[in-house]
């Protein structure tokens, strides 16, 4: 098993004073960044092969990595149309997704409880996982996964008020995909870098994937454990005050 974490993106929401930027997996929460958690968690599941799609002040990342130790180097990977959308970023590791195993997909900027990670690699068979959180603030920003008789049906912001579900939950941001799974996705994501779709976030690649039901696809609720995507100042704030304290 390999894990591709996704940390290309300016994070421009985050409105970082001009000479102060720093890619969102560096913040730091209780003197750690968020990339050193994902390495620390990703060791301790067993998951010794990752890979670091980066894009923006990809210098300061990789000086950063060479002062962490303790943690396997993963492999970087640049995305030099980083401004564009993370599909993009996710074809850059189209190597990691398509050379066999199981693969992990992680966005960079969450802050998370080590019960998620474990959700996410549990198991030894081949599969294709989503992780969802039912208790979120609604709204447009958060993306949401329809789920139908334990199967999820749906992926996306604005689902259409149509679509029957049983069971509604945030997406993490994080997926599992077997080996067929994903080398279907990098196929997938291929496409849109090919026919100039590079601007779309590589979540609506996943939806693709989902819905052409070529394969199944589980889901893992992990409600009630500890967790932030940092998107905005709000939620750095958010982060520390009520998120570490109880990872």
């Amino acid at each position: 098993m390999r894990a591709i974490i996704l940390a290309a993106g300016r994070g421009l929401r985050l409105k970082q004073p001009a000479d102060a930027e720093l890619p969102k997996c560096l913040l730091e929460f209780g003197g750690r960044t968020l990339l050193e958690r994902h390495l620390q968690l990703l060791q301790r599941a067993g998951v010794g092969e990752v890979v670091l799609a980066l894009g923006f002040l990809h210098e300061r990342v990789e000086s950063q990595l060479q002062r962490v130790a303790g943690y396997a180097q993963p492999q970087i990977v640049l995305n030099d149309r980083f401004e564009l959308g993370s599909v993009l970023t996710l074809h850059t590791a189209a190597g990691a997704l398509t050379r066999g195993g199981d693969v992990l997909v992680m966005d960079a900027d969450v802050l998370y409880h080590e019960r998620i990670m474990a959700a996410l690699v549990a198991g030894a068979q081949p599969v294709n996982r989503i992780l969802i959180d039912r208790h979120f603030e609604p709204g447009d920003e958060p993306v949401k996964v329809c789920v139908r008789a334990g199967v999820p049906v749906e992926l996306r912001k604005q689902p259409s008020p149509q679509l029957q579900y049983d069971t509604l939950g945030e997406s993490i941001g994080f997926f599992r995909f077997s080996e067929r799974g994903a080398r279907r996705l990098a196929a997938i994501v291929a496409d849109y870098a090919a026919s100039g779709r590079g601007d779309m976030p590589h979540e609506e690649a996943v939806r693709d994937l989902l819905l052409e039901r070529s394969q199944p696809f589980e889901v893992a609720d992990v409600t009630g454990a500890p967790w932030i995507e940092i998107d905005f100042p709000a939620d750095v704030e958010r982060a520390a005050r009520e998120i570490l304290p109880r990872i």
